[in-house]
């Protein structure tokens, strides 16, 4: 997987801590090496990672080595991103966009955290 710098990558073994157990929001990408889109989102992640820490997490998962997790939330397209609040999905966004549209709809998601 091509990981984004300052973006941690979860597993299926470590995802109910990560991201279910965060203490704050958590943003998901599912991701795989043979997305292109999905290697255009680095930056982004990157940015969004850079900008937001207290505010936001911002992790990674393997779509190709991380069935479990992959299965369990339904993800067939990738990227697909999926916004965490207290171990739940709240909402889930498939396909690469630009910076400013994930923010705005991440803030939509979590209209209290991110103004």
């Amino acid at each position: 997987m091509i990981k984004a710098a300052g973006v941690a990558e979860v597993t299926d073994a470590d995802f109910a801590t990560e991201v279910i157990g965060a203490e704050q929001p958590v943003l998901v990408e599912f991701t795989a090496d043979w997305c292109p889109p999905c290697r255009q989102m680095g930056p982004v992640l990157t940015a969004l990672a850079a900008e937001e820490p207290e505010r936001l997490k911002v992790v990674q998962l393997d779509v190709d080595t991380n069935p479990e997790t992959t299965n369990a939330y339904k993800v067939l397209s990738m990227p697909t991103f999926m916004v965490f609040r207290n171990g739940e999905p709240v909402r889930s966004m498939v396909g690469a966009r630009p910076k400013r549209r994930l923010f705005e709809e991440l803030a939509d998601a979590l209209p209290d955290v991110l103004r």
